[in-house]
């Protein structure tokens, strides 16, 4: 049994344009800078070429842009090309398979850089394809979940 699966989140690192295959598919790709600390605390940044295709593309295409926070679930494929010299290239790309929202809050004059403001995150969304949706009028798992009161102190938690 093998396992194939990639789970990202970083920003979108350049404008986003949704193109069309011959046969009429939605295509999307772009590119995540996704950060990572080394043992020594420094920060560098990977980035990660995504394709997202169809509905998945077109939710994406819609709701982000350049600069904006995503979360990204998917697989990696690798595939090689040559280009007009001969030179062969090797490319790993991730295909996404969901895409999620960070709850980043959207400021007026653009995407902020790291503040989270739980105020910001109602409505949030994800489009993650699925073939037995729920049908009209189910109710979400955290539906509700905005005036959930926090115990005050630990000491006060009964288990």
């Amino acid at each position: 049994m093998a396992l194939n699966k990639a789970i990202l989140m970083g920003r979108i690192t350049h404008d986003l344009e949704i193109k069309s295959t011959p046969s009429g598919s939605s295509v999307l790709s772009f590119t995540l800078a996704v950060d990572r600390f080394s043992k020594s605390e420094e920060k560098q940044t990977d980035f990660i070429n995504c394709v997202a295709w169809n509905k998945t593309a077109e939710f994406i295409g819609r709701y982000f842009g350049k600069g904006r926070m995503i979360a990204v679930t998917g697989n990696l494929h690798s595939r090689t090309y040559e280009d007009k010299n001969g030179t062969k290239h090797y490319v790993t790309e991730v295909y996404v398979e969901s895409a999620d929202f960070t709850g980043e809050p959207k400021m007026a004059q653009g995407w902020a850089d790291s503040a989270y403001s739980a105020q910001n995150n109602a409505g949030a969304a994800s489009y993650t394809p699925q073939t037995n949706a729920p049908q009209n009028g189910a109710q979400s798992a955290t539906e509700g979940l905005d005036n959930f009161d926090l115990f005050g102190d630990v000491d006060e938690v009964p288990f």
